[in-house]
């Protein structure tokens, strides 16, 4: 087969561009060369992590136009969420930057992020062929699209799991035909402008009823693509030594991923429940960058002799932990989480149970599917939408002690293990169709005088 080239082209966060690296890290191991494309402030998280595919794998830079957001946030890591916009905004103008990028590389294939509807017109006028991968769950995206696409009266007829919340409760259709315009036409824009296929992160083993359903919806064919989680390469890292002297299954981790962030409410909350759990705990704290340089103290956002009390069985790490390590280590029983597609799949990927702590977007929808599936528990807020410590410590406990879904853990762990990358056959399959189609296209005009 003739070595074909991909580029790709997530969104700016991590939690996109993480399985997109992932998946070009397994098809440049399938004789692609791939081209993963975005800003400096984000490649170089991810530069030291390609690995066996270095060869074959080329990170490319992205340059943005200038706006009021500095270059060293051109990212959502750390982004205060009232600069998001911002961001996006700033995103949207760089068209003449990928078509510079397209230009010069020439690939056979563009894959794109459904928050840039704008990538596939670009690859478009260069005749290159573009796929949108969606690194939400099908579940979330079948659940968007059956709101925003079908009549009110088909869509009164909500085939979705029940929620439980309050204040962060996924909106009902009123709401949701009332969201940011520009936000729904680009996810409808994004999908219609995919070749006749969208990728989407996951494996039919656990929303095969979801993904048929949006496959109905779309009138698209629905490729899952797997996990795509990393390996847990053995590092020596001080964490790793704290855990290796805590017994199996005895040490909760807690992490909200690199754009989320608890109010100090919830964060008191939690650090009370933590510490009424007596169970040992990793809890990897992030805050958002503040545009006056400043940062913001830790100690200032946790109850008064806190890091003291817990001192032995609870470590509190700001900024980074090697994730993947650590829910690899046997000494972890329970990783508390905000339930984001990538998180949950790497959990589930090491049997850890998923002590669910959702904020908003597709992560209800999927705290309500790891409870469905058996992998999973949620702490449910109270009335105002707050997280409340008894809770915390409750269940955090008896996810830790509940023997049955340890069990249901390791069974989905294994279901993931056997599979391998038996879905990434079928994208490449998806992959070649497409650049043959294109190929045939190309020398059809040709034959004909068209150029």
């Amino acid at each position: 087969m003739e070595r074909l080239t991909i580029v790709m082209f997530p969104w700016l966060a991590h939690g996109h561009i993480s399985p997109y690296l992932e998946l070009a890290k397994r098809l440049s191991l399938r004789n692609f060369s791939v081209h993963l494309c975005s800003t400096a402030a984000n490649l170089r998280s991810v530069e030291g992590s390609l690995g066996a595919a270095s060869s074959s794998l080329r990170l490319v830079p992205l340059r943005l136009p200038e706006t009021h957001l500095a270059a060293g946030l051109h990212t959502t890591n750390g982004l205060p969420p009232d600069l998001m916009p911002l961001l996006k905004r700033t995103l949207d103008l760089a068209a003449p930057e990928l078509r510079r990028v397209l230009g010069q590389l020439r690939p056979d294939l563009l894959v794109y992020d459904f928050l840039q509807p704008w990538a596939p017109l670009v690859a478009k006028e260069l005749g290159i062929p573009a796929v949108e991968f969606i690194t939400s769950s099908a579940t979330m995206m079948a659940y968007l699209f059956h709101f925003f696409s079908l009549p009110e009266a088909e869509a009164a007829e909500f085939p979705f799991p029940e929620i439980h919340y309050r204040d962060y409760e996924l909106p009902h259709r009123e709401s949701l035909l009332a969201a940011d315009e520009k936000v729904r036409s680009d996810a409808f824009d994004g999908v219609s402008r995919s070749n006749g296929v969208v990728l989407i992160k996951g494996f039919r083993e656990i929303e095969s009823k979801y993904s048929a359903y949006l496959e109905k919806l779309l009138r698209k064919k629905i490729v899952a693509v797997g996990a795509l989680v990393q390996e847990a390469v053995p590092i020596d890292h001080e964490l790793i030594k704290w855990l290796d002297n805590k017994e199996k299954s005895s040490t909760i981790f807690v992490s909200f991923g690199s754009e989320y962030f608890l109010t100090r409410e919830d964060m008191m909350e939690l650090a009370h429940g933590l510490e009424l759990s007596m169970l040992n705990f990793i809890w990897v704290v992030r805050f958002p960058k503040r545009e006056d340089g400043n940062k913001i103290v830790l100690e200032d956002s946790l109850p008064l002799g806190f890091l003291e009390r817990v001192e032995g069985r609870g470590l509190v790490v700001e900024g980074w932990a090697p994730q993947a390590q650590i829910l690899g280590h046997e000494s972890v029983g329970g990783f508390v989480s905000h339930c984001g597609i990538s998180s949950m799949m790497e959990s589930m990927k090491f049997g850890v149970p998923i002590i669910a702590m959702p904020m908003h977007l597709d992560q209800p929808l999927n705290a309500r599917l790891v409870g469905l599936i058996g992998v999973g528990v949620e702490v449910v807020r109270d009335a105002r939408g707050r997280l409340e410590r008894g809770a915390v410590a409750r269940v955090v406990r008896g996810a830790v002690a509940d023997e049955g879904l340890r069990r249901s853990s390791g069974s989905m762990s294994e279901v993931i293990r056997l599979k391998g990358d038996e879905e990434i056959d079928e994208v490449v399959e998806a992959f070649l169709e497409l650049c043959n189609n294109n190929n045939d296209n190309d020398n059809h005009l040709q034959s004909n005088g068209y150029h």
